[in-house]
C-alpha cells in the first residue's frame, strides 16, 4: 500500500536535537541506515540517501536545512540494518 504525501516540520529543544544529530552522525559514519520518528511516523533513511544542505534567505529571516533524499524505487531490501532505536 502506497503512503500518501506528507510535509511536516517539528521543532526540538537543544538536548533532543543534539541526541538526534549524534545518532545520525554515528549511522553515517558506520554506513548504517538511520531510523527516526517524525510526528508519529517512523522513517528509515537508507544508507544510499543523498545528503544536501540548503540555505535560504528572505527579507527578515534565514534558514539552513539539512536534507536527505532517496527514491523509494531504489531502496534496497537488504539495506535494513538499524542504528539504534527509533526516535520519539
Amino acid at each position: 500500500m502506497a503512503k500518501g504525501e506528507r510535509d511536516v516540520e517539528r521543532v526540538y529543544d537543544i538536548e533532543a536535537t543534539v541526541a538526534k544529530l549524534r545518532r545520525l552522525a554515528d549511522a553515517l559514519e558506520s554506513g548504517s541506515t538511520f531510523r527516526i520518528q517524525v510526528a508519529g511516523e517512523r522513517i528509515r533513511v537508507p544508507r544510499r540517501a543523498q545528503f544536501s544542505i540548503e540555505h535560504e534567505r528572505g527579507d527578515d529571516h534565514e534558514e539552513v536545512e539539512f536534507q536527505f533524499t532517496w527514491s523509494l524505487a531504489d531502496e534496497d531490501p537488504d539495506d535494513d540494518d538499524e542504528q539504534g532505536p527509533p526516535d520519539v
